[in-house]
């Protein structure tokens, strides 16, 4: 819903002040038995509902998107199977499906904006399904992301290499799996804040990004925040959210 158009039609007077009301109390969410849809979500956050495809139907995807056209010009859509995104795709000729990430993005993305980019990070290419995930999701709510991948730690070289456009950046993402330690170098090198990401990647005593996940929580570098084991898209909200600290809301 278009909070600021009902406003400036109040004041044209094209409605009148209590259907204005009407529109506004009815429209916080809509009930489509399956899912109840916040329509009210950018009014508050600035930013519409996202999709969790996992675990949705065909059918419940395109009537969440359906009903989401109301509030954004871009539909964001995580976790999602190939099966699921062809579908999807044949219905909605404005569908892009990425399968390394999972994502989905239906309609046309904002242009980049905000205070600088960010940096996704990756320590191996086995990272790259959530590393990918995490930079989809940033750029789809309007963030320019820069990306160096299989930069972990064990071919530190490789990270050095790219050092410019990592302390570029305006908010670092760090994507590592194993044990994890991907986090606290670059925690150790760059004056922003970095949002670290624990994957399942690794063998047995990884316990499925466990290792990772504590070894981020308990890093020596200040300015890491740690969010959950695989969750690429929580990082890229977070860093947008960074991105553009200050913006008017």
């Amino acid at each position: 819903m278009d909070l600021i158009k009902i406003m400036n039609d109040v004041r044209d007077g094209t409605i009148a002040p209590e259907e204005a009301a009407i529109m506004i109390r009815k429209e916080p969410f809509e009930d489509l038995g399956y899912a109840k849809v916040d329509h009210h979500r950018v009014l508050r956050q600035g930013v519409a509902e996202i999709i969790y495809g996992e675990g949705k139907t065909c059918e419940q995807i395109l009537g969440i998107i359906e009903a989401l056209r109301k509030d954004t010009a871009c539909i964001l859509i995580t976790r999602l199977d190939r099966e699921h995104a062809l579908r999807i795709m044949d219905e909605l000729q404005d569908a892009e499906y990425h399968e390394t990430a999972g994502v989905c993005i239906v309609g046309h993305p904002p242009a980049p904006s905000g205070n600088g980019y960010i940096a996704v990070v990756s320590g191996g290419t086995s990272d790259a399904r959530v590393a990918e995930e995490a930079a989809l999701s940033a750029e789809a709510l309007g963030n320019r992301v820069e990306r160096v991948y299989d930069a972990g730690v064990a071919g530190l070289h490789r990270l050095l290499a790219n050092l410019d456009t990592i302390m570029g950046a305006e908010v670092v993402i760090a994507v590592a799996g194993m044990e994890g330690a991907l986090a606290s170098v670059i925690g150790g090198l760059v004056a922003v804040p970095v949002i670290a990401v624990p994957t399942s990647v690794g063998y047995g005593a990884s316990f499925e990004g466990l290792s990772a996940l504590l070894t981020m929580l308990n890093s020596c570098a200040n300015g890491i925040s740690v969010v959950n084991i695989d969750n690429g898209f929580g990082a890229g909200y977070i860093a947008g959210m960074i991105n553009h600290a200050g913006e008017p809301r």
